[in-house]
């Protein structure tokens, strides 16, 4: 069975970090573009950041560009979203998604295969 589980989130003030893993079971994540995503009560969900297959793109959101970093490691089949100077508008469930890559693919667009089930994140003092 493919799975993605994600991990990491929490309760943290503002300024501080977190850093959410995405691991993959089922499946090898050799072959697949991730996207991190992340949805606020009473919004839609939003594209955060994506890395290609091979980790040669990488692409963010502008509201988190410059604060937010996203690896991978594929041989731990786990991919990485460091979030530093971490905001309470960054307050959300925040969800990895994997999509079949090719070549220097990735996406801020919801067209990924598979879905994790999220992770709190909730920025307060």
């Amino acid at each position: 069975q493919l799975q993605l589980v994600e991990s990491g989130g929490g309760l943290v003030q503002p300024g501080g970090s977190l850093r959410l893993s995405c691991a993959a079971s089922g499946f090898t994540l050799d072959y697949y573009a991730i996207g991190w995503f992340r949805q606020a009560p009473g919004k839609e969900r939003e594209g955060v950041s994506c890395i290609s297959r091979r980790g040669s793109t990488t692409n963010y959101a502008g509201s988190v560009k410059g604060r937010f970093t996203i690896s991978r490691d594929n041989a731990k089949n786990t991919v990485y979203l460091q979030m530093n100077s971490l905001k309470p508008e960054d307050t959300a469930v925040y969800y990895c998604a994997a999509a079949y890559g090719v070549g220097t693919w990735c996406s801020l667009d919801e067209s990924y295969d598979y879905w994790g089930q999220g992770t709190q994140v909730t920025v307060s003092s």
